[in-house]
């Protein structure tokens, strides 16, 4: 798409509107006589602002746009494009304010939107900025992210309405600013207790039973059904303390500090399985999850070795999520100690095709890990690649889509009921 072409649409306009004959129409064929590559949002505002118009109704006028054009320049400034875009992605729209930069916006709407809607229009939403649903009513709420994120949400729903598949970057975008928040977190080894502290605050609401257990590891439970008891596990300590002056660089979808360790061994970890969490009610999956974020793992794995035996007890399968690299899945450590039994391991290789990732491919050399540990209680274990790279050294960096694919690995694996009851 064009400078010009997103420029437009952030103000609800597209050059495709010359020809059809709505009130939005006049005006965009009227902006094609002008230069508009070089624009601003202000200069567009400024000049929309000018143009005349006969015979509009006001503001406040409740319209269905399902039998009146919108009156386009009626609306206030920053909210034109989020309204012409929903009713795009029908979301029909009746009212609208923007705010006027107190930082609150509204759109009222025709009906509730589906499930599927809502969690598209939470994915379009710019970071920092929050939504809620009062009745019909949509809040916005821009008092963190800026005026100007509100044209950005018209960008974004203006590109869903193109092409739906740019739902996945959204959602990989959504995943990095998730990663970057557990990233930000200090825990080096035997200093894992904030780390702790938010996990148990997160995993309240999204968990059954959620605690710490005597070595400090955070343990939870997630009841989907009858079926295998599937262990996700991360460590929550870091190799070295995290930089408070650094500043974390972006290189495509790879992120690296600007001194010292990252901390993506095994913050990716942590992120990948919450994710899973977050996705797995929207999978086939009948079982039970559960979780551990173990602590000293970077020091000799001694809170997984640690760990409360009556909460793995019942554990037929650990996936660990503690892999640098990308597409492993590690079922023996130096090649001399297995996990796992080897046709464990061709499981996970299944999901991989079954997610359209047919190179996930197994490997017996890894090093000593908590999948090592949950082997050696009998658990059939496997560790898998997470993104990350170089770890332990101020060159460590992650790939956050290959973190994100990790997540759609053990997703597919749930998904396709692959792990079997333990005999």
């Amino acid at each position: 798409m064009t400078n010009s072409t997103i420029l437009l649409a952030r103000h609800g306009l597209n050059r495709e509107d010359r020809f059809s004959k709505t009130h939005v129409a006049f005006l965009t064929d009227s902006i094609l006589q002008y230069p508009v590559e070089d624009w601003s949002d202000r200069r567009l505002i400024e000049w929309i602002q000018q143009v005349p118009f006969n015979d509009l109704p006001g503001r406040e006028a409740m319209l269905d746009p399902s039998t009146n054009d919108l009156p386009y320049q009626s609306f206030d400034p920053y909210i034109r494009g989020i309204v012409r875009w929903l009713n795009s992605l029908d979301i029909a729209t009746l009212s609208c304010c923007d705010g006027h930069g107190r930082g609150r916006a509204s759109v009222t709407l025709k009906q509730l939107p589906s499930l599927e809607q809502w969690q598209m229009l939470n994915l379009a939403l710019p970071h920092q900025m929050t939504m809620h649903l009062t009745r019909l009513t949509l809040q916005l709420d821009y008092r963190k992210s800026g005026f100007s994120s509100l044209l950005s949400l018209a960008e974004r729903l203006y590109r869903l309405s193109e092409d739906r598949s740019y739902l996945h970057t959204l959602q990989l975008e959504q995943f990095k600013h998730r990663l970057l928040i557990w990233l930000d977190i200090p825990g080096v080894s035997k200093r894992e207790r904030l780390v702790a502290m938010h996990l148990r605050n997160h995993l309240k609401s999204s968990t059954d039973f959620p605690y710490t257990d005597k070595q400090g590891n955070v343990l939870a439970t997630i009841q989907c059904g009858v079926g295998p008891t599937v262990l996700l596990s991360a460590h929550m300590d870091t190799f070295e303390s995290k930089d408070e002056h650094r500043t974390i660089f972006e290189d495509g979808t790879t992120l690296r500090s600007s001194s010292g360790t990252l901390g993506a061994d095994d913050r990716a970890g942590i992120t990948a399985i919450l994710e899973v969490v977050d996705r797995v009610q929207n999978t086939n999956f009948s079982g039970t999850l559960k979780l551990a974020f173990t602590v000293q793992e970077e020091i000799g794995c001694r809170g997984a070795a640690g760990i409360d035996p009556a909460f793995i007890q019942d554990v037929d399968a650990a996936i660990v999520v503690d892999r640098r690299g990308t597409r492993d899945i590690v079922t023996a450590c130096r090649n001399l100690i297995p996990f796992c039994p080897s046709n464990f391991g061709s499981l996970f290789e299944e999901a991989g095709r079954l997610a359209g990732m047919p190179d996930w491919q197994t490997t017996t050399n890894g090093g000593s890990s908590d999948a090592k540990v949950f082997s050696d209680f009998g658990i059939p274990s496997v560790n898998l690649s997470v993104g990350y790279m170089h770890e332990h050294t101020e060159h460590e960096t992650v790939d956050y889509a290959a973190t994100f694919e990790t997540v759609a690995l053990i997703e597919s694996v749930l998904h396709h009921q692959l792990i079997p009851l333990r005999t």
